[in-house]
This record gives C-alpha cells, structure tokens and sequence, in this order.
C-alpha cells in the first residue's frame, strides 16, 4: 500500500509543480491570474472498522483554484489600452465563431473595419448609446468606429473615459460616443473555465455574466492608458518551487524505503 500512497504523492507534486511553473511563465502575461493547488487527504474504512484504526492512503489533488486578486497596474499612455480598477471583466466576442469570452488584458487596437478588438479577432463589447453617451439599450454590441463621421469628415482618434465611454474623434473636431463598455461580474469567477490568451469563458460553476457600467455599484471603473499585469508573485512561486520539490523528493524517499523494507523480506532465510 505504501507504494501507492508515494506514487500518488509524486503525481500531486508533480502537479503542484506544473501549477507552479506555468504561474512563473506568465509572470509577464497581462491579465493573467495565479492558480494555487489545493489538496485534500484520503481515508478508506468501513462502517465495521475501529476509527481509531482507520489508516490514511495518501493525498489527492482536490482543485486547481484561480486567484482573481488585482495585478499591478503599469501606465502606456496608449488610448485604447484600459485596465479595470476594481471588479469585472471586459467583454468579447469572437468574430470567427461567435463565442463570448471575459478578460482582464485590455490592449486592444482598431482593426481595419473600425472594429475594437483584442489582436485575436474578438471584439469588446459595449452598451448601445446615443452621441452623447447615454445607454439606450442593455443588449451588448461590437465597438465599432465609423470611418467618417455624419458630416463627412473622417476618423481621427479615439478615447475610453473612466465611465466608460468609447469616443471617436473626427478631423472636423467633433466627438461622437460610439458605445459604453461593458463590465461583466460573476457570482463565482473561481469556476471560469480558462481559455488561453488571458480570457476565460462562462460555466455552470461560474454562473451567467451580469453586466453593467464601469464605476457604478460593485463594477469596477476604468483606467485609461494603463494595463493590468500579472498577478504572479515571482518570490512567493520560487518558495512554493522549493516546497513542492522537496514534497515530490519525500514521496520518493518514501518509496525507495518501502523497496528496501521489501527487499529485506524477500532476502529472508529460514
């Protein structure tokens, strides 16, 4: 038994391990959020067993947990770079197959139909409004920028406000509203499935996406010309590093021992 025990504690460091390296690797991931290992102990006996007897048979990885605690905010100064301050996501949309996705990495850029987008054809997401900036509707649009404005003139610049608010310059000097972003929240963001890419998708753990204006109630506000980097705490993952090294090192101690004690009994002479 005790060969099992150690082999599964080797596949649970083995695992922390994998966690903890791909934490490392994203250290300069914007909008990449941590996971943290969780593991929980395994017990086998009957309802005729003494519980003073009942014997552990080792660990098992119980959950993979995400860490959704706010990165580092570092300036750019580029206009459509945006961070959220606070809770939420930016939302996309996937021009190639439709599919939505949540992210906290808000470097986006215009593509050449006007349409603001995350370099990987999804496109943000916004509430419909009118040219002044107020909501006129709650089902969720593509940002697109018109390449002239009412008056002919044509595109010249765009800005993302605190509130929200996607404004589209024109060389004649006139600004036009072209939508309000929208911040999606989750009863529980732990059970997003990750999608790669700094975006993640909903699931029946996670619960739908509730959508409103950045700044207002528990969405978080915007930050114009700054990204939020990685959460990763380079020190913290080398110390967990070493623990799950030594952890994956006892485990094979473990069995090294138990092959020695069986050893000795196979050498046995009567």
């Amino acid at each position: 038994m005790s060969f099992y025990t150690s082999l599964n504690g080797l596949k649970n460091a083995q695992t922390d391990l994998g966690v903890i390296s791909h934490n490392i690797a994203n250290s300069e991931t914007n909008g990449f959020k941590k996971s943290r290992t969780e593991f929980a102990d395994i017990v086998a006996g009957s309802a005729f067993t003494n519980p003073k007897l009942i014997q552990g048979i080792g660990a098992t990885v119980e959950a993979i947990n995400q860490n959704f605690s706010q990165g580092a905010i570092e300036q750019t100064g580029s206009a459509l770079d945006v961070a959220v301050n606070g809770d939420g996501f930016f939302t996309t949309k996937s021009s190639l197959t439709g599919d939505t996705f949540y992210t906290r990495n808000g470097s986006f850029s215009v593509d050449g139909g006007g349409f603001i987008q995350d370099g990987s054809e999804n496109r943000l997401q916004v509430f419909p409004t009118d040219a002044t900036g107020n909501v006129t509707g709650t089902t969720l649009q593509d940002a697109q920028i018109p390449a002239t404005n009412a008056g002919g003139a044509e595109f010249a610049g765009v800005t993302v406000a605190e509130n929200g608010n996607v404004t589209a310059s024109y060389a004649d000097g006139t600004n036009t509203v072209i939508g309000k972003v929208a911040i999606g929240t989750f009863i529980s963001p732990g059970g997003l499935r990750q999608e790669g890419s700094s975006n993640w998708s909903a699931t029946g753990l996670s619960g739908a996406a509730t959508y409103g204006q950045p700044g207002n109630g528990q969405y978080g506000s915007l930050l114009s010309g700054a990204l939020e980097r990685s959460n990763v705490d380079i020190a913290e993952e080398l110390v967990g590093l070493i623990t799950a090294q030594r952890n994956f090192q006892a485990n094979a101690k473990a069995i090294d021992t138990a092959t020695q004690i069986s050893q000795t009994i196979i050498n046995l002479r009567t």
